[in-house]
């Protein structure tokens, strides 16, 4: 938390391909999903409790995470497979 108003966001890249950066609070969509990690985690921190708990195994089996796979794989098809 750096303000009222903004947060510091961190994937780690390696994992979810989201960098460390600050983040409006208002631009924020939470998750049921929570780990246990400490203020100020470092990246090797972070990797480690989200393979312990398999966050992006869960992850990937909600529907929020279908949709968006679906809509990638949309976007990236030919004419030819579409039809």
């Amino acid at each position: 938390i750096v303000s009222q108003k903004r947060v510091v966001v961190d994937g780690p890249e390696g994992v979810t391909g989201v960098r460390r950066h600050m983040m409006p609070v208002r631009r924020l969509s939470l998750t049921d999903l929570r780990i246990k990690i400490g203020r100020g985690a470092r990246e090797k921190t972070l990797k480690a409790a989200l393979e312990k708990d398999e966050t992006m195994k869960k992850w990937s089996e909600t529907a929020w995470a279908k949709k968006l796979a679906a809509k990638v794989r949309r976007a990236s098809m030919t004419d030819f497979e579409r039809f």
